[in-house]
C-alpha cells in the first residue's frame, strides 16, 4: 500500500496561510545559498513565530508539537537519559505515565532515535515535536541539580488561566488534561497536581493559603503529604482556575460554594469534587477526587475476614429488613454498600439509591441525588421511592428522625433498605435510632444486622519486615505480653514515601441481629448489655477484628490500635485469649524493635 506523500513545512505553512508564495519563493532561495534550515531563516526574519512553525512541522511530520516551557516538563525525569544523551539526540523527557515516556524531539520519526531511547529507558516512548534550540535550552537549564521552580511560578501572572473544555453526553463538561501543552502556566500547575494526585491514587487534593505563599497537600490512604508549595502571590490564581473549571462563582469569596467536573487523565473519566471555604488568609479549596478504579465493588476486596464477610452476606441476602453500615465520615461506607448493591443488583431486581452527593455511577442501579434547596431531601425522595415499586433501598445517610422512620417503615413493608449511620460501633447503632425517636418495638423488628467499620493502612509489600510488639503495644492490644508475637511492619521506602504502608482495607464488627438481640432492643436493654450479647454468641469487636488482620500479617498492630478505640473493648476480656503466637524466629526479628520491647 502506498503511503501518503508528506507534506513539506513550506508548503504546510503556505496552505495555512501564515505567509504568502512570494515569501516562501524567497525563503527557498536563500536556503539554497546559505544551506540553513528553511524553518529557522522564516523564524528569524519574522515572517512566522516559533509557535507557528512548530504547528507546520508537526502537521508535516504527523506527530503532536508543542513549544517547551516551565511546568511541561517534570526535571526528574532528565536522569533516566541523562544530559549528554539527551543533547546528542535532541531530545528531552517531558512526563510519564505507567510505562510510557513521552519526549520532546527535534526529529520525532527518527526510528534510530527512538529505539536508543526504548533501549535507554526500559520504557515504551511517545513523540512529541520540538524545535531543537527549544530543547537544547530546557536539557541545559535542568541538567543542574537544583532547579529554582519559585522563579518560573513567580511569572505566573492572573491573565493566564485559561478553560479547555469538550463538551460529552453525560452531565457537563469534560477537561481534558492530555491537552495540557496547549496550556498557560497556572493551567499546567493545577494539570500537574492533578494528575500527580490521580497517579499516586490520591483522594483528596487541600488547596491551603498560608503567610508564605500556597500550601497544596494530598490525601492518600488517609494521610495528608505535601505536594508542591508556590509561592507567594499565585494562590488567587490557583483558586481561579480550580472554580472556573468547577462551573463556581469566581467573583464570591465570602461564602462557601461547590463545584463538580468530570477531567480525563491517563486516558480515563474521573469525577472532581470541588469545595471552597473562606479562611482569613484566603480561600481554602478542597478537591475530592473520585475514581472509578479506585472503587472497590466486590465485597471479598474490601478487608473482611471469611467468617465476618460470611455473617454480612448472610445479613444482605434476607428479603426484607434494615442493614445499617457505621462509622466516623471517611471510614468508607459509601463503599461497602456500593459492593452490596454489586452483590445484590440484576435484571430481575429494581434497585433504587437516594445519596448526598452521588459518588459513583453503578449500572442496573437507579440514583437520585438529594436537593435540599429544591426541597428534595432524604425523607422526600425514600416517599417518593416506594411509589416506584422498588425491591432494595440504599440510603445514603440516616441523619435525622424522619428519615430514620420512612426507612424503618418501608423495611417493614417488604423492602431490604441499606443505610449509613454516624455511630462509633455496630451495638451502638440501636441507643443512635432510639436517639431520633425510633421506637423499640420498631427497631427489633426491622433491624437485621449492622456492620461498623474503619480504615486501616496495609503494608507495604516492597519493605515488609518482621518484628516484635512492644509489651505496651501487646496489652493495648489484648494479647498476652509474655507471649513473643511475630508481627509484621513497614520500614519505609521511596515507594511509599517513607511511610511503610500502601493501601488501605477495611475493619469490620458484623453484629447479626437474632432471637435473642431482638428480645433485648425490644425491652429496651442498654448499650453495654446488647455488646456483651453480642460477643457472647461469638462477634468480635473492631479492635478484636484488627488485631486478627496484624496478625495475618495484613497490616501492624500499631495502625489496628491507631484506628480502633480502646473503649470498644471489655478490659476485663482479653481480645484474642484463643491466638498462639506464632514461632519467633532469631533472624525474622527487626533488632531495634527487639531493642524497644526489651
Amino acid at each position: 500500500m502506498r503511503q501518503p506523500k508528506r507534506l513539506r513545512v513550506g508548503e504546510v505553512l503556505l496552505g495555512e496561510g501564515m505567509l504568502t508564495q512570494d515569501e516562501l519563493d524567497k525563503a527557498l532561495a536563500d536556503q539554497r545559498a546559505s544551506g540553513e534550515m528553511l524553518g529557522k531563516l522564516l523564524v528569524d526574519r519574522g515572517v512566522v513565530t516559533n509557535a507557528s512553525l512548530v504547528q507546520a512541522l508537526a502537521k508535516s511530520h504527523g506527530v503532536p508539537g508543542c513549544n517547551l516551557r516551565h511546568g511541561l516538563i517534570d526535571p526528574a525525569l532528565l536522569t533516566l537519559i541523562g544530559q549528554e544523551e539527551c543533547e546528542r539526540l535532541k531530545v528531552i523527557p517531558m512526563f510519564r505515565v505507567h510505562e510510557t515516556l513521552t519526549v520532546a524531539m527535534a526529529e520525532p520519526n527518527s526510528l534510530p532515535t527512538i529505539d536508543r531511547l526504548k533501549q535507554i529507558t526500559q520504557l515504551k516512548i511517545r513523540p512529541v515535536l520540538a524545535l531543537e534550540p527549544n530543547i537544547l535550552e530546557f536539557v541545559r537549564k535542568y541538567a543542574g541539580e537544583n532547579i529554582d521552580v519559585d522563579e518560573f511560578l513567580a511569572s505566573i501572572a492572573e491573565s493566564d488561566v485559561e478553560v479547555i473544555e469538550r463538551e460529552t453526553q453525560d452531565d457537563g463538561p469534560s477537561t481534558d488534561l492530555d491537552t495540557m501543552v496547549a496550556g498557560s502556566p497556572i493551567v499546567n500547575l493545577v494539570n500537574v497536581a492533578l494528575l500527580s494526585a490521580v497517579r499516586d491514587g490520591a483522594s483528596d487534593i487541600h488547596i491551603e493559603p498560608s503567610k508564605g505563599g500556597t500550601r497544596i497537600r494530598y490525601r492518600i490512604d488517609g494521610s495528608l503529604r505535601d505536594l508542591m508549595r508556590p509561592p507567594q502571590g499565585m494562590h488567587a490564581a490557583i483558586v481561579s482556575r480550580i472554580k472556573v473549571i468547577g462551573k463556581m462563582d469566581i467573583a464570591e469569596k465570602r461564602m462557601p460554594q461547590e463545584g463538580r467536573v468530570k477531567i480525563v487523565a491517563e486516558s480515563r473519566e474521573i469525577d472532581l469534587r470541588v469545595s471552597s471555604m473562606p479562611t482569613l488568609l484566603g480561600e481554602k479549596l478542597v478537591v475530592r477526587i473520585l475514581d472509578k478504579e479506585n472503587l472497590s465493588v466486590r465485597l471479598e476486596d474490601l478487608g473482611f475476614r471469611d467468617e465476618t464477610l460470611v455473617k454480612f452476606k448472610r445479613v444482605l441476602t434476607r428479603p426484607y429488613g434494615l442493614v445499617l453500615v457505621t462509622g466516623p465520615t471517611g471510614s468508607g461506607k459509601t463503599t461497602t454498600l456500593y459492593s452490596a448493591l454489586d452483590l445484590l443488583r440484576s435484571p430481575e431486581v429494581n434497585i433504587v439509591t437516594v445519596e448526598d452527593p452521588v459518588e459513583y455511577q453503578l449500572d442496573l442501579i437507579n440514583q437520585i441525588q438529594v436537593q435540599e434547596q429544591l426541597g428534595l431531601t432524604f425523607a422526600r425522595a425514600l416517599r417518593s421511592i416506594l411509589r416506584q415499586d422498588p425491591d432494595v433501598i440504599m440510603v445514603g445517610e440516616i441523619r435525622d428522625e424522619d428519615t430514620a422512620r420512612v426507612a424503618v417503615q418501608a423495611s417493614l413493608t417488604g423492602h431490604l433498605v441499606l443505610a449509613t449511620l454516624h455511630t462509633n460501633d455496630a451495638p451502638g447503632a440501636v441507643a443512635r435510632l432510639q436517639d431520633m425517636g425510633i421506637e423499640a418495638y420498631l427497631i427489633s423488628s426491622a433491624l437485621n444486622g449492622v456492620a461498623a467499620q474503619r480504615l486501616a493502612r496495609t503494608l507495604c509489600q516492597s519493605c515488609i519486615a518482621k518484628y516484635t510488639p512492644s509489651e505496651e503495644a501487646l496489652i493495648d492490644a489484648g494479647l498476652d505480653p509474655k507471649s513473643r508475637f511475630v508481627m509484621s511492619r513497614g520500614n519505609g521506602c521511596s515507594q511509599c514515601h517513607d511511610s511503610g504502608f500502601a493501601g488501605r482495607l477495611g475493619i469490620y464488627e458484623v453484629m447479626e441481629v437474632d432471637g435473642e438481640l431482638r428480645r433485648a432492643i425490644y425491652h429496651r436493654e442498654p448499650t453495654h448489655t446488647i455488646r456483651a450479647m453480642h460477643r457472647e454468641s461469638g462477634g468480635l469487636t473492631l479492635r478484636e477484628e484488627g488485631v486478627r488482620l496484624a496478625l495475618a500479617g495484613k497490616t501492624s498492630l500499631e495502625e489496628i490500635l491507631r484506628v480502633t478505640s480502646v473503649d470498644e473493648v471489655d478490659a476485663e476480656q482479653p481480645v484474642a485469649p484463643s491466638l498462639e503466637p506464632a514461632p519467633l524466629l532469631d533472624d525474622d526479628v527487626d533488632p531495634e524493635a527487639e531493642a524497644k520491647a526489651a
